[in-house]
Protein backbone atom coordinates (compact mmCIF):
# COMPACT_ATOMS: atom_id res chain seq x y z
CA UNK A 1 0.00 0.00 0.00
CA UNK A 2 3.05 2.82 0.96
CA UNK A 3 4.46 1.57 -2.83
CA UNK A 4 1.47 2.34 -4.27
CA UNK A 5 1.04 5.28 -2.98
CA UNK A 6 4.98 6.68 -3.54
CA UNK A 7 3.55 5.61 -7.11
CA UNK A 8 0.16 7.66 -7.64
CA UNK A 9 2.33 10.47 -6.13
CA UNK A 10 4.87 10.41 -8.48
CA UNK A 11 2.95 8.76 -11.33
CA UNK A 12 -0.48 9.96 -10.84
CA UNK A 13 -3.03 8.21 -13.31
CA UNK A 14 -5.07 10.76 -15.79
CA UNK A 15 -9.09 11.19 -14.82
CA UNK A 16 -11.22 8.72 -17.05
CA UNK A 17 -13.72 11.62 -15.66
CA UNK A 18 -15.80 13.51 -18.77
CA UNK A 19 -17.05 16.44 -18.07
CA UNK A 20 -19.17 18.58 -20.21
CA UNK A 21 -18.03 22.11 -21.19
CA UNK A 22 -21.01 23.91 -22.92
CA UNK A 23 -24.06 24.82 -20.93
CA UNK A 24 -27.08 24.77 -22.55
CA UNK A 25 -28.15 25.26 -26.14
CA UNK A 26 -26.54 27.02 -28.65
CA UNK A 27 -23.74 28.70 -26.47
CA UNK A 28 -22.25 31.67 -28.00
CA UNK A 29 -18.12 31.33 -27.71
CA UNK A 30 -16.47 34.70 -26.94
CA UNK A 31 -13.27 36.29 -26.23
CA UNK A 32 -12.03 32.48 -25.10
CA UNK A 33 -15.24 31.11 -23.15
CA UNK A 34 -18.81 30.42 -23.30
CA UNK A 35 -21.27 33.87 -22.60
CA UNK A 36 -24.53 32.91 -22.66
CA UNK A 37 -26.95 31.21 -25.25
CA UNK A 38 -27.96 32.12 -27.94
CA UNK A 39 -31.43 30.86 -29.24
CA UNK A 40 -32.75 29.36 -33.10
CA UNK A 41 -36.07 31.28 -34.25
CA UNK A 42 -37.22 29.87 -38.49
CA UNK A 43 -33.19 28.96 -39.07
CA UNK A 44 -32.23 32.48 -37.58
CA UNK A 45 -30.00 32.91 -34.33
CA UNK A 46 -31.18 35.45 -31.89
CA UNK A 47 -28.36 36.65 -29.25
CA UNK A 48 -29.81 38.33 -25.88
CA UNK A 49 -29.38 41.90 -25.15
CA UNK A 50 -27.18 41.38 -22.75
CA UNK A 51 -24.94 39.87 -24.78
CA UNK A 52 -24.95 42.78 -27.07
CA UNK A 53 -24.23 45.04 -24.01
CA UNK A 54 -21.10 43.18 -23.75
CA UNK A 55 -20.15 44.04 -27.58
CA UNK A 56 -21.28 47.48 -27.08
CA UNK A 57 -21.97 48.88 -23.71
CA UNK A 58 -23.63 51.80 -25.52
CA UNK A 59 -26.67 49.81 -27.08
CA UNK A 60 -29.94 51.37 -25.38
CA UNK A 61 -32.95 49.32 -24.53
CA UNK A 62 -35.80 51.34 -24.62
CA UNK A 63 -38.83 50.51 -22.48
CA UNK A 64 -41.35 52.98 -24.04
CA UNK A 65 -41.34 51.90 -27.57
CA UNK A 66 -40.03 48.81 -26.87
CA UNK A 67 -37.08 49.18 -28.94
CA UNK A 68 -33.05 48.79 -28.92
CA UNK A 69 -31.10 51.86 -29.69
CA UNK A 70 -27.81 51.15 -31.43
CA UNK A 71 -25.96 54.65 -32.32
CA UNK A 72 -22.79 54.72 -34.42
CA UNK A 73 -20.57 57.59 -35.41
CA UNK A 74 -23.15 58.55 -38.24
CA UNK A 75 -26.28 56.74 -37.26
CA UNK A 76 -29.19 55.80 -34.41
CA UNK A 77 -30.83 53.01 -35.33
CA UNK A 78 -34.24 51.92 -33.40
CA UNK A 79 -35.45 48.56 -33.53
CA UNK A 80 -38.56 47.84 -31.99
CA UNK A 81 -39.73 44.28 -30.85
CA UNK A 82 -41.44 41.86 -32.98
CA UNK A 83 -41.45 44.10 -36.26
CA UNK A 84 -40.38 43.43 -39.44
CA UNK A 85 -39.20 47.31 -39.84
CA UNK A 86 -36.29 49.13 -38.52
CA UNK A 87 -35.54 52.70 -38.82
CA UNK A 88 -32.02 54.28 -39.50
CA UNK A 89 -31.59 58.19 -38.93
CA UNK A 90 -35.72 57.69 -38.63
CA UNK A 91 -35.73 56.08 -42.11
CA UNK A 92 -37.92 52.75 -42.58
CA UNK A 93 -35.82 49.70 -43.31
CA UNK A 94 -37.96 46.51 -44.34
CA UNK A 95 -36.65 43.19 -43.30
CA UNK A 96 -37.91 39.47 -43.69
CA UNK A 97 -37.84 38.53 -39.71
CA UNK A 98 -38.33 40.60 -36.31
CA UNK A 99 -35.07 42.28 -35.47
CA UNK A 100 -35.98 42.04 -31.75
CA UNK A 101 -37.97 39.59 -29.97
CA UNK A 102 -38.93 38.55 -26.58
CA UNK A 103 -38.47 34.48 -25.24
CA UNK A 104 -38.69 34.05 -21.14
CA UNK A 105 -38.90 37.46 -20.45
CA UNK A 106 -35.58 38.11 -21.88
CA UNK A 107 -34.91 39.86 -25.45
CA UNK A 108 -33.27 38.42 -27.60
CA UNK A 109 -31.84 40.18 -31.27
CA UNK A 110 -31.61 38.93 -34.59
CA UNK A 111 -27.20 38.27 -35.00
CA UNK A 112 -27.96 39.27 -38.71
CA UNK A 113 -29.68 42.64 -38.29
CA UNK A 114 -26.99 44.01 -36.42
CA UNK A 115 -23.64 42.91 -38.37
CA UNK A 116 -24.27 46.18 -40.65
CA UNK A 117 -23.17 47.80 -36.91
CA UNK A 118 -20.76 45.59 -35.74
CA UNK A 119 -17.19 44.56 -36.84
CA UNK A 120 -17.74 41.11 -36.13
CA UNK A 121 -18.68 37.50 -37.81
CA UNK A 122 -19.97 34.54 -36.50
CA UNK A 123 -20.14 31.12 -37.47
CA UNK A 124 -22.09 28.27 -36.37
CA UNK A 125 -20.49 24.24 -35.37
CA UNK A 126 -22.91 22.10 -36.74
CA UNK A 127 -21.43 19.49 -34.17
CA UNK A 128 -22.03 21.30 -31.00
CA UNK A 129 -24.06 23.80 -32.37
CA UNK A 130 -21.81 26.49 -30.56
CA UNK A 131 -21.94 30.51 -31.83
CA UNK A 132 -18.46 31.55 -32.44
CA UNK A 133 -18.62 35.36 -32.64
CA UNK A 134 -15.12 37.04 -33.19
CA UNK A 135 -14.44 40.92 -33.23
CA UNK A 136 -12.22 42.95 -35.80
CA UNK A 137 -8.71 42.88 -34.75
CA UNK A 138 -9.01 39.78 -32.69
CA UNK A 139 -5.74 37.39 -32.50
CA UNK A 140 -6.48 33.80 -33.64
CA UNK A 141 -3.43 31.22 -32.79
CA UNK A 142 -3.82 28.41 -34.86
CA UNK A 143 -2.03 24.71 -34.18
CA UNK A 144 -1.66 20.91 -34.82
CA UNK A 145 -2.03 18.06 -32.31
CA UNK A 146 1.47 16.64 -33.89
CA UNK A 147 2.34 13.49 -31.42
CA UNK A 148 1.45 10.02 -32.82
CA UNK A 149 1.05 8.91 -29.56
CA UNK A 150 -1.84 6.01 -29.59
CA UNK A 151 -2.35 6.68 -25.32
CA UNK A 152 -5.25 8.42 -26.16
CA UNK A 153 -5.66 10.18 -22.03
CA UNK A 154 -2.68 11.85 -23.75
CA UNK A 155 -4.75 13.65 -25.93
CA UNK A 156 -7.78 14.97 -23.85
CA UNK A 157 -8.65 18.17 -23.30
CA UNK A 158 -8.74 18.62 -19.42
CA UNK A 159 -10.33 21.43 -16.94
CA UNK A 160 -7.48 21.96 -15.51
CA UNK A 161 -3.97 21.54 -15.96
CA UNK A 162 -2.92 18.44 -15.21
CA UNK A 163 -4.13 15.06 -16.12
CA UNK A 164 -5.90 14.18 -12.73
CA UNK A 165 -8.28 16.54 -14.31
CA UNK A 166 -11.91 15.55 -16.14
CA UNK A 167 -11.30 16.03 -19.30
CA UNK A 168 -14.07 17.57 -21.69
CA UNK A 169 -13.18 16.32 -25.44
CA UNK A 170 -10.89 13.91 -27.23
CA UNK A 171 -8.21 15.31 -29.63
CA UNK A 172 -6.02 13.27 -32.36
CA UNK A 173 -2.96 13.68 -34.33
CA UNK A 174 -2.83 16.12 -37.06
CA UNK A 175 -6.42 17.63 -35.68
CA UNK A 176 -6.78 21.15 -35.99
CA UNK A 177 -6.70 23.64 -33.21
CA UNK A 178 -6.80 27.10 -31.70
CA UNK A 179 -4.03 27.91 -28.63
CA UNK A 180 -5.87 30.81 -26.50
CA UNK A 181 -3.58 30.91 -23.38
CA UNK A 182 -0.81 28.91 -21.49
CA UNK A 183 -0.31 27.86 -17.87
CA UNK A 184 3.07 25.89 -16.90
CA UNK A 185 3.64 23.29 -19.56
CA UNK A 186 0.04 23.41 -20.45
CA UNK A 187 -1.79 25.04 -23.40
CA UNK A 188 -5.27 26.11 -23.15
CA UNK A 189 -6.63 25.03 -26.44
CA UNK A 190 -10.09 25.21 -28.56
CA UNK A 191 -11.73 22.61 -31.10
CA UNK A 192 -13.19 24.10 -33.83
CA UNK A 193 -16.37 22.76 -32.49
CA UNK A 194 -16.08 26.05 -29.41
CA UNK A 195 -15.05 22.78 -27.01
CA UNK A 196 -12.10 23.57 -25.42
CA UNK A 197 -9.25 22.37 -22.31
CA UNK A 198 -5.92 22.28 -21.60
CA UNK A 199 -3.31 19.88 -23.23
CA UNK A 200 0.38 19.09 -22.90
CA UNK A 201 2.37 21.40 -25.07
CA UNK A 202 4.42 18.59 -26.00
CA UNK A 203 1.32 17.49 -27.93
CA UNK A 204 1.27 20.85 -30.09
CA UNK A 205 2.59 22.66 -32.66
CA UNK A 206 1.87 25.74 -33.37
CA UNK A 207 1.22 28.05 -36.84
CA UNK A 208 1.98 31.67 -36.84
CA UNK A 209 -0.97 33.70 -35.87
CA UNK A 210 -4.05 35.07 -37.24
CA UNK A 211 -5.95 38.10 -37.57
CA UNK A 212 -9.41 38.66 -38.00
CA UNK A 213 -10.68 41.19 -40.55
CA UNK A 214 -14.23 42.39 -40.29
CA UNK A 215 -14.84 45.14 -42.81
CA UNK A 216 -17.98 47.54 -42.36
CA UNK A 217 -18.82 50.48 -43.53
CA UNK A 218 -19.25 53.09 -40.45
CA UNK A 219 -18.81 56.69 -42.09
CA UNK A 220 -17.74 59.33 -39.65
CA UNK A 221 -18.74 62.95 -40.82
CA UNK A 222 -15.30 64.69 -40.37
CA UNK A 223 -15.52 68.73 -39.55
CA UNK A 224 -13.28 71.48 -40.43
CA UNK A 225 -10.44 71.20 -37.63
CA UNK A 226 -11.09 74.32 -35.52
CA UNK A 227 -8.17 76.28 -34.62
CA UNK A 228 -6.37 75.57 -31.44
CA UNK A 229 -6.58 77.22 -28.66
CA UNK A 230 -9.87 78.82 -29.59
CA UNK A 231 -12.17 81.08 -27.54
CA UNK A 232 -15.51 80.93 -26.92
CA UNK A 233 -17.59 83.28 -24.99
CA UNK A 234 -21.24 82.54 -24.15
CA UNK A 235 -23.79 85.31 -24.62
CA UNK A 236 -26.78 85.27 -21.58
CA UNK A 237 -29.73 85.65 -23.12
CA UNK A 238 -32.49 85.48 -20.43
CA UNK A 239 -35.31 87.25 -22.60
CA UNK A 240 -34.37 89.56 -25.32
CA UNK A 241 -31.31 89.64 -27.26
CA UNK A 242 -28.14 92.20 -26.97
CA UNK A 243 -28.26 95.33 -29.10
CA UNK A 244 -25.29 94.01 -31.03
CA UNK A 245 -24.29 97.34 -31.68
CA UNK A 246 -23.56 98.19 -27.97
CA UNK A 247 -20.96 95.39 -28.19
CA UNK A 248 -17.13 95.98 -28.59
CA UNK A 249 -14.99 94.12 -30.46
CA UNK A 250 -13.62 91.26 -28.60
CA UNK A 251 -10.52 90.43 -29.30
CA UNK A 252 -9.14 86.56 -29.99
CA UNK A 253 -12.57 85.50 -29.93
CA UNK A 254 -13.54 82.88 -32.64
CA UNK A 255 -17.00 81.55 -31.48
CA UNK A 256 -20.35 83.10 -29.45
CA UNK A 257 -22.42 81.45 -27.73
CA UNK A 258 -25.38 82.58 -27.01
CA UNK A 259 -28.58 80.68 -24.80
CA UNK A 260 -30.93 80.24 -26.62
CA UNK A 261 -32.78 77.66 -26.25
CA UNK A 262 -34.39 75.35 -23.25
CA UNK A 263 -36.11 72.16 -22.81
CA UNK A 264 -39.74 73.59 -21.83
CA UNK A 265 -41.98 70.95 -21.47
CA UNK A 266 -41.70 66.83 -20.88
CA UNK A 267 -43.07 65.60 -24.16
CA UNK A 268 -39.58 67.32 -25.65
CA UNK A 269 -40.20 70.89 -26.56
CA UNK A 270 -37.79 73.34 -26.36
CA UNK A 271 -38.24 76.93 -25.99
CA UNK A 272 -36.84 78.93 -28.50
CA UNK A 273 -35.13 83.01 -28.31
CA UNK A 274 -32.50 82.78 -31.03
CA UNK A 275 -31.94 86.08 -33.35
CA UNK A 276 -31.24 85.94 -37.08
CA UNK A 277 -30.40 89.35 -36.63
CA UNK A 278 -27.36 88.09 -34.06
CA UNK A 279 -26.37 85.37 -36.38
CA UNK A 280 -25.60 87.99 -39.01
CA UNK A 281 -23.77 90.70 -36.51
CA UNK A 282 -21.58 87.56 -35.08
CA UNK A 283 -21.09 86.07 -38.98
CA UNK A 284 -20.13 89.30 -39.87
CA UNK A 285 -17.54 89.60 -37.48
CA UNK A 286 -16.01 87.15 -38.26
CA UNK A 287 -17.42 84.23 -34.84
CA UNK A 288 -18.75 80.67 -35.40
CA UNK A 289 -22.21 80.78 -33.53
CA UNK A 290 -22.88 77.63 -31.22
CA UNK A 291 -26.86 77.99 -29.88
CA UNK A 292 -26.58 77.13 -26.69
CA UNK A 293 -29.19 74.46 -25.53
CA UNK A 294 -29.65 73.82 -21.81
CA UNK A 295 -32.47 71.57 -19.69
CA UNK A 296 -33.58 74.45 -17.73
CA UNK A 297 -31.31 72.71 -14.65
CA UNK A 298 -34.63 71.31 -13.57
CA UNK A 299 -33.78 67.66 -12.61
CA UNK A 300 -37.47 66.74 -12.93
CA UNK A 301 -38.41 68.07 -16.16
CA UNK A 302 -35.17 66.48 -17.69
CA UNK A 303 -36.14 62.67 -16.20
CA UNK A 304 -39.12 63.02 -17.37
CA UNK A 305 -38.28 64.20 -21.27
CA UNK A 306 -35.57 62.19 -21.72
CA UNK A 307 -36.74 58.95 -20.23
CA UNK A 308 -37.89 57.89 -23.60
CA UNK A 309 -36.17 57.32 -27.05
CA UNK A 310 -39.39 59.66 -28.97
CA UNK A 311 -39.17 62.77 -26.67
CA UNK A 312 -35.03 62.43 -27.07
CA UNK A 313 -35.81 62.39 -30.41
CA UNK A 314 -38.38 65.15 -30.81
CA UNK A 315 -35.71 67.46 -29.25
CA UNK A 316 -32.89 66.52 -31.15
CA UNK A 317 -35.41 67.40 -34.33
CA UNK A 318 -35.86 71.00 -33.07
CA UNK A 319 -32.37 71.12 -32.36
CA UNK A 320 -31.58 70.59 -36.35
CA UNK A 321 -34.02 72.25 -37.65
CA UNK A 322 -33.55 75.64 -35.55
CA UNK A 323 -29.21 74.84 -36.67
CA UNK A 324 -30.94 75.10 -40.34
CA UNK A 325 -33.14 78.40 -39.88
CA UNK A 326 -29.90 80.54 -37.89
CA UNK A 327 -27.83 78.79 -39.99
CA UNK A 328 -25.42 77.77 -36.72
CA UNK A 329 -22.19 76.21 -36.99
CA UNK A 330 -22.63 74.52 -33.55
CA UNK A 331 -24.66 73.46 -30.60
CA UNK A 332 -23.28 73.50 -27.17
CA UNK A 333 -25.68 71.49 -24.83
CA UNK A 334 -25.46 73.01 -20.92
CA UNK A 335 -27.27 70.03 -19.01
CA UNK A 336 -27.36 70.82 -15.26
CA UNK A 337 -28.79 69.95 -11.75
CA UNK A 338 -29.71 66.35 -12.80
CA UNK A 339 -30.64 63.24 -10.38
CA UNK A 340 -27.25 60.84 -10.07
CA UNK A 341 -29.64 58.30 -11.61
CA UNK A 342 -30.29 59.82 -14.48
CA UNK A 343 -26.62 60.63 -15.85
CA UNK A 344 -26.49 57.57 -18.42
CA UNK A 345 -30.09 59.02 -19.79
CA UNK A 346 -28.58 62.24 -20.63
CA UNK A 347 -25.27 60.04 -22.28
CA UNK A 348 -27.79 58.67 -24.05
CA UNK A 349 -29.40 61.80 -25.63
CA UNK A 350 -26.03 63.09 -26.47
CA UNK A 351 -25.13 59.72 -28.17
CA UNK A 352 -28.28 59.99 -30.03
CA UNK A 353 -27.90 63.91 -30.85
CA UNK A 354 -24.16 63.59 -32.01
CA UNK A 355 -24.46 61.62 -35.29
CA UNK A 356 -27.69 63.96 -36.37
CA UNK A 357 -25.76 67.51 -35.78
CA UNK A 358 -22.63 66.30 -37.07
CA UNK A 359 -24.29 65.26 -40.43
CA UNK A 360 -25.85 68.76 -40.48
CA UNK A 361 -21.74 69.82 -40.35
CA UNK A 362 -22.36 71.34 -36.62
CA UNK A 363 -20.05 70.80 -34.08
CA UNK A 364 -21.24 69.28 -31.07
CA UNK A 365 -19.65 70.85 -26.90
CA UNK A 366 -21.26 69.81 -23.84
CA UNK A 367 -20.29 71.76 -20.48
CA UNK A 368 -19.10 69.82 -17.42
CA UNK A 369 -18.17 70.48 -13.82
CA UNK A 370 -15.03 69.56 -12.29
CA UNK A 371 -14.91 65.95 -10.63
CA UNK A 372 -16.55 66.79 -7.00
CA UNK A 373 -19.08 64.88 -4.56
CA UNK A 374 -21.80 68.22 -5.26
CA UNK A 375 -24.86 65.61 -5.87
CA UNK A 376 -27.01 66.85 -8.77
CA UNK A 377 -24.09 69.43 -9.86
CA UNK A 378 -21.07 66.61 -10.51
CA UNK A 379 -21.80 63.17 -9.78
CA UNK A 380 -24.36 62.50 -12.61
CA UNK A 381 -21.65 63.30 -15.79
CA UNK A 382 -20.07 60.50 -17.20
CA UNK A 383 -17.38 62.22 -18.30
CA UNK A 384 -15.32 59.44 -19.80
CA UNK A 385 -18.20 58.03 -22.06
CA UNK A 386 -19.52 62.22 -23.14
CA UNK A 387 -15.54 62.46 -24.29
CA UNK A 388 -15.90 59.74 -26.88
CA UNK A 389 -18.96 61.32 -27.76
CA UNK A 390 -18.94 65.18 -28.65
CA UNK A 391 -16.22 67.51 -29.84
CA UNK A 392 -15.30 69.15 -27.09
CA UNK A 393 -16.15 68.94 -23.63
CA UNK A 394 -16.01 72.27 -21.80
CA UNK A 395 -15.73 72.21 -18.13
CA UNK A 396 -17.24 75.14 -16.16
CA UNK A 397 -13.82 76.01 -13.69
CA UNK A 398 -16.15 77.77 -11.13
CA UNK A 399 -17.66 78.41 -8.49
CA UNK A 400 -15.57 76.85 -5.72
CA UNK A 401 -17.41 79.39 -4.12
CA UNK A 402 -20.55 80.05 -5.21
CA UNK A 403 -23.28 82.85 -4.34
CA UNK A 404 -24.91 81.11 -1.50
CA UNK A 405 -21.25 80.16 0.13
CA UNK A 406 -21.52 80.18 3.80
CA UNK A 407 -17.79 81.12 3.86
CA UNK A 408 -16.48 84.17 1.91
CA UNK A 409 -13.51 83.09 -1.12
CA UNK A 410 -12.79 83.05 -4.92
CA UNK A 411 -14.93 82.05 -7.68
CA UNK A 412 -12.02 80.16 -8.92
CA UNK A 413 -8.75 80.35 -7.33
CA UNK A 414 -5.62 79.18 -9.29
CA UNK A 415 -4.32 76.21 -7.41
CA UNK A 416 -8.34 74.61 -7.00
CA UNK A 417 -8.75 75.19 -11.28
CA UNK A 418 -5.36 73.46 -11.70
CA UNK A 419 -5.74 70.51 -9.16
CA UNK A 420 -8.84 69.83 -10.40
CA UNK A 421 -7.63 70.25 -13.64
CA UNK A 422 -4.98 67.37 -13.23
CA UNK A 423 -7.65 65.22 -12.23
CA UNK A 424 -10.00 65.50 -15.04
CA UNK A 425 -7.57 65.13 -17.23
CA UNK A 426 -7.25 61.70 -16.45
CA UNK A 427 -10.46 60.98 -17.80
CA UNK A 428 -10.91 63.15 -20.75
CA UNK A 429 -8.30 63.63 -23.36
CA UNK A 430 -6.59 67.31 -23.22
CA UNK A 431 -7.26 67.75 -26.63
CA UNK A 432 -10.91 67.83 -26.33
CA UNK A 433 -11.18 69.96 -23.35
CA UNK A 434 -11.94 73.34 -22.86
CA UNK A 435 -11.02 75.43 -20.10
CA UNK A 436 -14.18 77.75 -18.92
CA UNK A 437 -13.06 81.09 -17.19
CA UNK A 438 -15.40 82.97 -15.28
CA UNK A 439 -15.53 86.82 -16.40
CA UNK A 440 -17.23 87.95 -12.90
CA UNK A 441 -16.45 88.37 -9.15
CA UNK A 442 -18.28 88.16 -6.31
CA UNK A 443 -18.25 90.89 -3.70
CA UNK A 444 -18.61 89.60 -0.19
CA UNK A 445 -19.88 91.01 3.08
CA UNK A 446 -19.09 89.72 5.80
CA UNK A 447 -21.60 90.40 9.36
CA UNK A 448 -21.24 89.71 12.86
CA UNK A 449 -24.63 89.25 14.30
CA UNK A 450 -25.59 89.98 17.85
CA UNK A 451 -24.67 86.36 18.95
CA UNK A 452 -21.10 86.93 17.13
CA UNK A 453 -21.78 84.32 14.40
CA UNK A 454 -20.58 85.85 10.58
CA UNK A 455 -23.31 86.26 8.54
CA UNK A 456 -22.08 85.79 4.56
CA UNK A 457 -23.89 87.02 1.69
CA UNK A 458 -22.60 87.84 -1.68
CA UNK A 459 -23.27 89.51 -5.54
CA UNK A 460 -22.02 88.97 -8.78
CA UNK A 461 -20.26 91.89 -10.46
CA UNK A 462 -19.13 92.36 -13.91
CA UNK A 463 -15.22 93.26 -14.59
CA UNK A 464 -16.13 96.68 -14.81
CA UNK A 465 -18.67 97.17 -12.27
CA UNK A 466 -15.79 95.81 -9.15
CA UNK A 467 -13.73 98.29 -10.66
CA UNK A 468 -15.23 101.38 -10.02
CA UNK A 469 -15.97 99.55 -6.79
CA UNK A 470 -12.59 99.71 -5.60
CA UNK A 471 -12.13 103.31 -7.37
CA UNK A 472 -15.03 104.62 -5.18
CA UNK A 473 -13.61 103.03 -1.55
CA UNK A 474 -9.54 104.25 -3.37
CA UNK A 475 -8.41 100.49 -2.45
CA UNK A 476 -5.90 99.12 -4.21
CA UNK A 477 -5.46 95.34 -4.10
CA UNK A 478 -2.67 93.44 -3.68
CA UNK A 479 -1.47 90.25 -4.51
CA UNK A 480 -2.76 86.88 -2.68
CA UNK A 481 -0.15 84.16 -3.37
CA UNK A 482 -2.68 80.90 -1.90
CA UNK A 483 -5.28 82.30 -4.47
CA UNK A 484 -3.20 83.43 -7.14
CA UNK A 485 -5.56 86.36 -7.74
CA UNK A 486 -5.21 90.07 -6.36
CA UNK A 487 -7.41 91.02 -3.24
CA UNK A 488 -9.02 93.55 -1.48
CA UNK A 489 -11.06 94.27 1.30
CA UNK A 490 -13.02 97.32 2.97
CA UNK A 491 -14.53 97.68 6.59
CA UNK A 492 -17.47 99.95 6.13
CA UNK A 493 -18.30 101.96 9.27
CA UNK A 494 -22.02 102.40 8.23
CA UNK A 495 -22.79 98.78 7.39
CA UNK A 496 -20.77 97.81 9.68
CA UNK A 497 -19.77 95.02 7.79
CA UNK A 498 -16.41 93.66 5.88
CA UNK A 499 -16.52 93.54 2.35
CA UNK A 500 -14.02 91.16 0.52
CA UNK A 501 -13.10 90.14 -2.79
CA UNK A 502 -11.47 88.10 -5.43
CA UNK A 503 -10.33 89.69 -8.38
CA UNK A 504 -10.98 88.37 -11.82
CA UNK A 505 -8.81 90.82 -13.83
CA UNK A 506 -5.88 90.37 -16.59
CA UNK A 507 -3.65 89.08 -13.71
CA UNK A 508 -5.93 86.07 -13.03
CA UNK A 509 -7.04 85.60 -16.95
CA UNK A 510 -3.96 85.67 -17.87
CA UNK A 511 -3.02 82.81 -15.01
CA UNK A 512 -5.97 80.92 -16.44
CA UNK A 513 -4.57 81.15 -20.33
CA UNK A 514 -1.14 79.96 -18.97
CA UNK A 515 -2.98 76.89 -17.91
CA UNK A 516 -4.74 76.33 -21.46
CA UNK A 517 -0.85 76.09 -22.94
CA UNK A 518 0.54 74.48 -19.99
CA UNK A 519 -1.83 71.49 -20.93
CA UNK A 520 -2.54 72.12 -24.03
CA UNK A 521 -6.38 71.82 -23.65
CA UNK A 522 -8.27 72.66 -27.10
CA UNK A 523 -9.13 76.34 -25.95
CA UNK A 524 -10.98 78.80 -23.36
CA UNK A 525 -14.25 79.30 -22.96
CA UNK A 526 -15.37 82.74 -21.24
CA UNK A 527 -18.70 83.53 -18.79
CA UNK A 528 -19.66 85.72 -20.16
CA UNK A 529 -19.41 88.35 -22.35
CA UNK A 530 -21.65 90.85 -20.52
CA UNK A 531 -19.47 90.55 -18.00
CA UNK A 532 -16.27 91.11 -19.92
CA UNK A 533 -13.83 94.20 -19.67
CA UNK A 534 -11.82 95.17 -22.37
CA UNK A 535 -8.74 93.81 -21.14
CA UNK A 536 -10.37 90.64 -20.49
CA UNK A 537 -10.01 89.39 -24.55
CA UNK A 538 -6.14 90.40 -24.43
CA UNK A 539 -5.58 88.59 -21.59
CA UNK A 540 -7.02 85.21 -22.84
CA UNK A 541 -6.09 85.74 -25.89
CA UNK A 542 -3.53 82.24 -26.37
CA UNK A 543 -1.24 81.67 -29.34
CA UNK A 544 -2.20 78.60 -31.41
CA UNK A 545 -0.31 75.58 -30.80
CA UNK A 546 2.37 75.63 -33.57
CA UNK A 547 3.33 79.26 -32.48
CA UNK A 548 3.68 77.96 -28.05
CA UNK A 549 5.89 75.15 -29.77
CA UNK A 550 8.28 77.62 -31.49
Amino acid sequence: MVLSSILLFFYPFASKEKAAYFKGEYPIVFSGQQTGNAILIDENIYIPFQFLKKLDNSVWFDETSQSVIITTADKVVQMPSESLTYFINQKPVNIEIPALTKKAGEHYIALKTILPFYPIQFEISEDTKAVFIRKNGEKLKPANITTKDTNEENLRLRLKNTLMSPYTAQTKANESIYIESERGDYYFVRKENGIAGYINKKFVSAKKTEMVYVERSNTKVTLPVLASPFHLTWEAVYSKNPNTNSIADMPGVNIVSPTWFKLAAADGMVHNIASIDYVNWAKGKGYQVWGLFSNDFNPDLTHAALTNFETRQNIIRQLLSFSQMYHLDGINIDIENVNDEDGPLITQFVREATPYLHAAGLYVSMDITFISSSGNWSGFYEREKLGEIVDYLVVMAYDEHWGSSPVSGSVASLPWVENNLQSLLKQVPNEKLVLGVPLYTRLWKEETDADGAIKVTSKAMSMTEISQWLQEHQLTPVYDEESGQNYAEYYSEPDHATYKVWLEDEVSLKKRSELVTKYQLAGVASWSRYFAAPTAWSALQIPNKEVAQE
